[in-house]
């Protein structure tokens, strides 16, 4: 018996084209380019910056970001002001201060990126950011019963979180 092997595609040929005109970080690995997201998108940063993959926000960081991407990551993360001057070590007020085109330091910018890549893994590994935000909010067995968000304020505190993320996405539960 003779199977016909068919491809559905879902949508009309202009549908798709459509999506893939409004996908406007569809040339980024899935992470990057919801990292972006986060981070306003390229309206975001300065004329001229390119990010085309992860190796990429080192120039980003080490030129500083500007602070309205940081208004922008705690409107979509739900994250306080007083939660980010927390984990940047800075305080609430010299945040306030600074103007949105202000770049922020390198030190700053490097964990604003280190948290939009989180949020963004997470909403990826979750499914939605929401249901992300409910998670880091929940004290969790493997972290001691301490809620995610306690560890955003030093480099190893979030590698330890996209970690956890990691085993969750494989189904690794401890």
């Amino acid at each position: 018996m003779n199977e016909k092997k068919t491809s559905v595609k879902k949508g009309t040929a202009k549908q798709r084209s459509t999506q893939q005109k409004t996908d406007a970080f569809s040339y980024l690995p899935t992470d990057a380019a919801k990292t972006m997201e986060l981070l306003g998108g390229r309206s975001s940063f300065p004329p001229g910056t390119i990010v085309k993959e992860e190796k990429d926000f080192i120039l980003l960081i080490k030129n500083g970001i500007p602070r309205k991407t940081l208004d922008l990551l705690m409107a979509k993360t739900g994250l306080s002001a007083a939660e980010f001057a927390s984990v940047m070590h800075t305080s609430d007020r010299t945040l306030r201060r600074y103007k949105p085109g202000k770049l922020l330091n390198p030190e700053q910018s490097e964990r604003v990126i280190e948290i939009a890549r989180l949020y963004a893994r997470g909403a990826i590994v979750f499914g939605a950011m929401e249901l992300f935000k409910e998670w880091m909010d929940t004290g969790q067995l493997v972290l001691g019963n301490q809620k995610p968000k306690v560890f955003l304020d030093t480099s190893m505190g979030i590698e330890l979180l996209l970690q956890e993320l990691g085993k969750i996405e494989h189904g690794i539960f401890a």
